[in-house]
């Protein structure tokens, strides 16, 4: 059994997602790890990780909709210190998820046909994003 560690560093350039499946393809392939399962972590707390529809763009601009109806950006939170979109990033990554475990077969990432690997980010101003992958095989 193998274990494979690597970081990847994304920047966003405020809210809205970031699809990266391509860079953990190059990933995969590069380990020669053939079956297996990889996990995926984010280590923020005001972003999180989707998987979800890379066809049609229209999928995210409603999730971000949405998101922006159930988690308003106003200033009725305590939580402050670090700006108005702060505390609602924090809540709307509570609803998401920070880590993601794929299986690997056959060299592949077994996702679904229309499937993509995102990095959510739910704050308005640029960041720059760290993560984790950890393939075992």
């Amino acid at each position: 059994m193998e274990h494979k560690i690597k970081t990847l560093k994304i920047g966003t350039k405020g809210q809205g997602f970031y699809e990266f499946t391509s860079d953990l393809i190059k990933y995969v392939n590069s380990t020669k790890i053939k079956n297996g399962l990889l996990t995926i972590y984010v280590k923020h707390t005001s972003c999180s990780l989707l998987i979800q529809e890379n066809a049609d763009s229209d999928v995210q601009k409603d999730l971000l909709n949405f998101f922006s109806k159930i988690v308003p950006e106003d200033k009725n939170y305590i939580h402050q210190s670090e700006g108005s979109d702060d505390m609602p990033a924090h809540i709307k990554s509570s609803l998401t998820q920070t880590s993601l475990s794929i299986p690997i077969e056959n060299f592949e990432l077994t996702l679904g046909t229309w499937q993509g690997i995102y990095l959510f980010e739910h704050r308005s101003a640029p960041h720059a994003r760290t993560i984790k992958l950890h393939l075992i095989g």
